[in-house]
């Protein structure tokens, strides 16, 4: 059975062999991860479609067409591999075993012949029907005129010793010559011999830096970046939103919660929820731009930017506005084990039409998100902290984040963009009528 790079989209055409999770000849199982490979959009793994013994043709690292042919396996079934397993420890018998078993009686006279490399054809045996005794064995060891035996494997304690390595380093030549002891250095001359070394290092070397060439996701992210600087006319505006009802809502319910649906209730849930109905309020962010025209989608599938080992990827959730809370947090828990079981597929990428990213899982205080074209609007948050803030007249502390939106100049207008990201903390500061629909 071939195991091919298979397909994952129409617009990729090669992927990257980055890594065999297997060695070349192992036993592998059905469903068994063989490869990890790399698109210039996603990573995934291979798994083995049978059981049988792995044949590698393309080692890591190499770049591929989809659909080439990396390597097979010779399918067994799994009575045969624990067959093959069995048999792999045990000793087959020569030929010349078999000689020696007809030609003499004794185990001991055959291990003796073997080590003084004897063959059983070269002895003529006096004994009943013509078997080998430990007289012809001395006889013909006595007729080797004084050689040394050819035993067919040295034993451990015949063999050579290996030789140390002497390396010399010379001492300067005003170094007086040392008396005494056949000639021999004494302890500090052997000291002083091996202090002296030649120049330092060059400062730049292969240990100090290192080269490596960009994965395909990783040069795909690079392009899609650069292309949202170029291709937009990106700004980004700023507000901050006071989390307290959010925070108080998931302490009261979070019990609840957790025995309905089998997890705790997020906080992502309640910023998906308020970009739906923003959006659904400033169509324009919800808008892209193809050609010139401009495209108003009266669907809301929200991206979902997750950080991955290979870089960020940002899957989405379709139809966002009907799904309930827990809805929306167990699809970001399961498109978040697709990527870590690298299993995500294209179209979990594709389609979305406003993107949310959230670097305050990492400590980021403020930050400008970048735009994922062609989608004209992207929200930014951020870490929560607790700081000072004026309420009724009074100084108190309460639980903020700082919220960003950089959105495409050429579709929305400022006006626009600072309504839309107000509604959002508005949203998020009495979250009840999102919690009402949820």
């Amino acid at each position: 059975m071939e195991i091919k790079i298979p397909e994952v989209g129409e617009s990729v055409r090669e992927a990257l062999l980055a890594k065999w999770f297997k060695k070349n000849g192992e036993l592998v199982s059905k469903d068994e991860a063989l490869c990890e490979i790399e698109t210039d959009k996603i990573t995934l793994d291979i798994h083995a479609d049978a059981a049988g013994i792995l044949s590698i043709q393309v080692t890591e690292g190499a770049t591929v067409a989809i659909g080439a042919v990396i390597g097979s396996i010779a399918e067994q079934t799994a009575e045969a591999l624990i067959l093959d397993s069995r048999q792999a420890g045990s000793v087959p018998t020569t030929p010349r075993d078999e000689s020696f078993k007809s030609a003499v009686s004794s185990p001991s006279l055959r291990r003796e012949m073997r080590q003084q490399g004897i063959a059983p054809d070269s002895v003529t045996g006096t004994g009943k029907g013509g078997r080998i005794t430990p007289d012809d064995i001395s006889a013909r060891v006595n007729d080797k005129d004084g050689q040394s035996p050819e035993p067919d494997t040295v034993p451990e304690s015949v063999q050579p010793a290996p030789q140390p390595v002497v390396v010399s380093v010379p001492l300067p030549e005003s170094t007086p010559p040392v008396a005494g002891s056949s000639g021999a250095f004494p302890a500090f001359a052997t000291q002083q011999a091996a202090s002296v070394h030649t120049e330092d290092a060059p400062r730049y070397n292969s240990g100090r830096e290192e080269r490596k060439p960009m994965s395909p996701l990783r040069r795909k992210i690079a392009e899609h970046l650069l292309a949202a600087r170029q291709q937009t006319a990106m700004l980004t505006t700023f507000n901050e939103a006071d989390l307290s009802q959010v925070k108080a809502l998931r302490e009261k319910h979070r019990d609840q919660f957790q025995k309905r649906h089998g997890a705790p209730l997020g906080l992502m849930p309640f910023f998906v929820k308020a970009c739906v109905e923003a959006l659904k309020e400033y169509p324009s962010v919800n808008a892209s731009i193809d050609g010139d025209d401009l495209v108003y989608h009266n669907y809301y599938d929200i991206g979902i930017a997750i950080g991955a080992e290979k870089g960020l990827v940002v899957p989405v959730l379709r139809d966002a506005d009907k799904l309930r809370m827990y809805e929306i947090d167990q699809s970001i828990a399961a498109l978040t084990e697709k990527i870590k079981t690298n299993r995500l597929a294209i179209s979990d990428l594709e389609g979305g039409t406003f993107s949310i990213s959230n670097g305050g899982v990492y400590g980021s205080m403020l930050s400008t998100p970048i735009l994922n074209v062609p989608q004209s609007g992207v929200l930014g948050m951020h870490a929560i902290q607790d700081r000072p803030v004026v309420r009724d007249g009074q100084i108190v502390i309460r639980p903020m984040m700082y919220l960003a939106l950089s959105y495409d100049h050429r579709i929305i207008d400022g006006r626009e963009a600072v309504g839309f990201l107000k509604k959002i903390k508005e949203y998020i500061e009495d979250p009840e009528e999102l919690l009402l629909e949820g």
